[in-house]
């Protein structure tokens, strides 16, 4: 059988994105997680079923919070706003090999194992068919046959995010997408790649998790074989600089030597 490559999400990604004309930065970063695999190991024989993605995103969180505030901000109308809490959209695999998301409200006022209990029991509720509103606009946009679905698109993007007005008869806001976008490529089986800025979510940066892997590292002038994980973010060159991404990698660097900081609250 055919598989059909007009999907809802592929017939809205066709609509939403075109041939990049702006500026925008990329960068990554390779990070030694062996140590925090172990951690994370010791944790989930404790009971907590952490893994990496929990661990990453509430990092990011903390980085941002404690010393990246720029990354927490959005354009209006050409002016650069704060949001009011630093909420993250998490990238969800569904069973049926469809993306979809969840949000992850005030995000940075959680502790690790706070952080982990809602975002499984979220990502549990939506691979069950609890996608949010949100997400479901991506089956009524398919609806609409092509050259009207692209102008329904342009009409709710100037609004939403040109404009920074909500559309609460819609279900979307101008803050929907939160703070900033996370996502697992690792779990596609990918070790690294640079994400998209989706146009319609109105966040500063977008981080990815690539796949962990074991590659000869220096370690105290030694080469030794460790576990790499790549990061990677693409940032919006309008709000932030790449100057930017380099404190957020540097904080990330931090809790993965010091991932016990993340059992406490800020």
């Amino acid at each position: 059988m055919e598989k059909n490559l007009n999907n809802p999400w592929r017939k809205t990604a066709s609509t939403i994105y075109k041939k990049p004309v702006d500026s925008k930065i990329l960068g990554s970063v390779e990070i030694d997680v062996t140590d925090v695999e172990a951690y994370i190991s010791q944790k989930r024989k404790e009971g907590l079923k952490i893994t990496l993605t929990h661990f990453f995103l509430l990092a990011t969180a903390r980085a941002v919070k404690t010393e990246i505030p720029e990354l927490n901000t959005y354009v209006k109308r050409g002016n650069i706003y704060s949001y009011p809490s630093l909420d993250a959209t998490v990238s969800v695999l569904l069973p049926d090999g469809e993306m979809s998301s969840i949000k992850v409200h005030a995000v940075d006022t959680f502790n690790l194992k706070e952080s982990v209990d809602l975002l499984s029991e979220a990502i549990k509720n939506t691979r069950k068919g609890s996608e949010n509103t949100t997400m479901k606009m991506k089956h009524t946009l398919a609806i609409f046959p092509w050259p009207l679905r692209g102008w329904i698109y342009k009409t709710i993007k100037t609004i939403l995010t040109d404009w920074g007005i909500s559309l609460p008869f819609l279900g979307v806001k101008t803050n929907t997408f939160g703070s900033f976008i996370f996502s697992n490529i690792g779990t596609l089986g990918l070790d690294n790649g640079y994400p998209a800025l989706m146009p319609t979510a109105n966040v500063s940066f977008v981080m990815i998790m690539g796949g962990v892997r074991k590659k000869p590292w220096v370690v105290n002038d030694q080469i030794v074989p460790r576990k790499i994980i790549t990061l990677g973010a693409a940032l919006d060159h309008r709000i932030v600089d790449a100057s930017h991404a380099g404190k957020l990698f540097k904080v990330l660097k931090y809790y993965v030597t010091h991932p016990e900081k993340l059992e406490e609250h800020l």
